[in-house]
Parts: C-alpha cells; sequence; structure tokens
C-alpha cells in the first residue's frame, strides 16, 4: 500500500468513526472573545483558567464517550491539561473520542462595500495541521459564513465562489496533513426571509462548494460536511418552535398540534431534499449545526430527519455538531462553582444522549425541560 493509500484509508476510517450510529460531535471551540457572552450570562469571569475548568467540566462527564465520537477545540483549549496535568487532547483519546481541531481564525471583509465576508488561516495552516496531527488531532473544522439579505441579492455569486474555494484550499492541506477536514459553509439564520429562500441558498452554496472540493481532489470518503438546517430566518413572520407543542390557547389542539409537527416534518424535507440534490453519496457523513436553535428545538429536527420516512433521501449519515445545543443548560447549571460540576455534567449528558438517540430517529423528548426550550441565537454569532 503506498502512503497516498494509507492516508486515505486512515482518513475514511476517523470520517466513519465520527459519525458512527448513535454519536456525534460536541462543539466546544468557541474564541476566548467569543464565549465571552456565556460566561456573563452565568455571572462568570472569562479568563484562561475558568475556560480551562469548563472545558474539562465538558470533557470528564461521566460516560460522555457513549454518545460522543469527537470534540473540536479551540487551540487554546488544544493546548491546555486537565487538572492531572494531562493534555486534553490525550485525556480523550484515552476513552475514546478523537481529538478535533478549529483552524480558521476568524471572519474578515470580502470587500469594502459589503457585509460578505472570507475566513482567514492560511498563512502558516500546512505547519499547523502537521503540529496538531502530531499531537493528537485526527479532523479539524473550518467555517465560512454566507449571509441571506433579499434586498441586496446576498449570498452574491462572488462570495458563494470565494468561500467553496477557500474550504476545498483548506481540505486539501487537511488530508494531506493526515486531517479528517469538517467543511462548513454556514448559510446563517439572520434575517427574516421564509424557508423556501433558505433552501434555495443552501443549494446554492453546497453545489458551489461540491464543485469546488472536485476542482482541488478532496476525498470525499475522508471528508464530513457541517451543514445548517433549512429553516426560516430567526426575524421570519412562520417559524416553527418546540415551546409551539405546548401552547394551549388555540380552541383545538389537536389540529393546532398536527400543525406544528407538519412544519418540522417540512423542515426536515426542506433539508434533506436541499443536501440530496447537492451532496455527493461518496461523502463520508454530514453533522449539523445548530445555528442557535434552542436545544430541543435542535433534538427534534435532527430526529425527524432520521425517521425511516426518509431513508430513501438518505445517502450519508445524518448527525450531530452542536456547541450552545448541547451546553446551554450545562453552563447555566454549572455557574462557575466547583460544587455544581456534577450537576453540568448530568445536564450535558441529558443533552447529549438525546441527541446521539435522534441520530437514531429514537428521541421520544420524554426528558425535556423549559429551559431546554429556550432559543440560542446570537445574531452576526463568531466562535
Amino acid at each position: 500500500m503506498n502512503s497516498n493509500s494509507s492516508i486515505e484509508l486512515m482518513l475514511k476510517e476517523n470520517a466513519e468513526f465520527i459519525v458512527q450510529q448513535g454519536k456525534g460531535i460536541l462543539a466546544a471551540d468557541e474564541s476566548p472573545s467569543s464565549i465571552v457572552k456565556r460566561f456573563n450570562s452565568i455571572g462568570v469571569e472569562n479568563t484562561t483558567e475558568q475556560r480551562r475548568i469548563y472545558r474539562q467540566l465538558l470533557f470528564t462527564t461521566p460516560d460522555i464517550q457513549q454518545y460522543i465520537s469527537g470534540v473540536i477545540m479551540h487551540e487554546e483549549t488544544f493546548n491546555q491539561t486537565n487538572d492531572s496535568s494531562v493534555p486534553f487532547p490525550m485525556m480523550l483519546s484515552q476513552i475514546g473520542i478523537l481529538p478535533g481541531i478549529k483552524l480558521d481564525r476568524g471572519l474578515e471583509s470580502l470587500t469594502i462595500n459589503t457585509n460578505e465576508t472570507t475566513t482567514l488561516g492560511f498563512d502558516d495552516l500546512e505547519k499547523r495541521c502537521e503540529d496538531f496531527f502530531n499531537r493528537g488531532a485526527r479532523f479539524a473544522k473550518w467555517r465560512c459564513v454566507l449571509r441571506i439579505n433579499k434586498l441586496k441579492n446576498q449570498p452574491t455569486d462572488v462570495a458563494i465562489t470565494h468561500n467553496a474555494i477557500i474550504l476545498a484550499r483548506y481540505a486539501s492541506i487537511c488530508q494531506a496533513k493526515g486531517l479528517v477536514p469538517i467543511i462548513e459553509p454556514e448559510v446563517i439564520p439572520d434575517g427574516d426571509h421564509d424557508i423556501n429562500v433558505c433552501q434555495y441558498v443552501t443549494e446554492k452554496v453546497l453545489a458551489a462548494t461540491f464543485k469546488a472540493l472536485s476542482d482541488y481532489d478532496i476525498y470525499l470518503e475522508g471528508c464530513l460536511l457541517k451543514s445548517n438546517m433549512v429553516t426560516s430566518g430567526q426575524e421570519a413572520k412562520k417559524r416553527v418552535k418546540s415551546t409551539d407543542i405546548g401552547e394551549r390557547k388555540f380552541e383545538n389542539k389537536t389540529n393546532h398540534l398536527c400543525n406544528v409537527f407538519c412544519l418540522f416534518i417540512i423542515l426536515a424535507l426542506a433539508t434533506i431534499t436541499a443536501l440530496s440534490r447537492t451532496c455527493p453519496p461518496a461523502l463520508a457523513g454530514i453533522v449539523f449545526l445548530s445555528g442557535g436553535q434552542s436545544e430541543e428545538d435542535a433534538t427534534i429536527n435532527l430526529n425527524e430527519m432520521n425517521k425511516t420516512l426518509y431513508q430513501f433521501k438518505r445517502s450519508w449519515p445524518l448527525t450531530f455538531s452542536y456547541g450552545r445545543a448541547l451546553q446551554a443548560s450545562a453552563l447555566k447549571a454549572w455557574s462557575g462553582k466547583r460544587e455544581n460540576e456534577f450537576n453540568a455534567q448530568q445536564s450535558c449528558l441529558k443533552r447529549a444522549a438525546a441527541n446521539a438517540a435522534a441520530s437514531r430517529g429514537e428521541y421520544d423528548g420524554k426528558q425535556n425541560s423549559n429551559e431546554a426550550k429556550k432559543t440560542l441565537h446570537i445574531a452576526e454569532h463568531n466562535y
């Protein structure tokens, strides 16, 4: 077996491991500057040590490896250790979880006269890939952002094509260095557009992305897509949420519930249709971002897409790569206090188990809470 074949075999095995049935990814890759809002919400000072303690809490949740196959980390977290001075990547590997690294270094304006963006991080990317691989990383993530603005005809073709090429370049470097690339061309949910507009834009973005991946000879069996779900904008008038299921103000509650669940079905069909029209069957798998949905909404929508009803349209495993939708309840339960760590870990484990069940289409929703139904959307959210 030549070196290219051995690298491809490793990439394929690691990609398949990440999207194995009943498991998904914990996205713990918030930068020190982006996590400040979450820490402020619970009255915790945003220091290096507090961030280390919080990530340690998540990573040492008892039995978390039953539901989590990989963890994406920011460079700061990747370089940190637990209380026993064991590096986080080594600690995760020891319990059967693949360590991953966020490689992009944030967004900057694509041109002077637009709010469309490109993503930074190529200056020393090859060197960083080699270094992270040698220290235990087995997959990576790179995020590009596309915005929907009907008045400005955004995203423009320039933004779509540019970001597709950016993702393909990153994937090529990753695979050459042994890292499974997660491709994330996120169509963010800001705006008042309806679900049809989101589906159209998502399809256009994904088609351009996979064209670029083909042009750069990306090995799809050793590659993962991190996709937004197809939803209406956060400011849209008609937007279904898990809280609607419990509404009691309707005269005919049965009809209301039927309408609500029909909207969840519409979201699932729109998302799977967009994916089936654009994603090659050779792709190892698709992991969804939560996109500011509540914990419960993110789980219900993932569950709907994994039901047997849609099996004929799915060519790839569909699972989760959630940050806020796995952590929100745990963060609140922790509130920066060591004595709360066990309760916080139980909250984390509960959401991980729920999403693991959803990745099999088996989530029953019986253990949800009002806290899990709260929206997590942050406009113009950066990681």
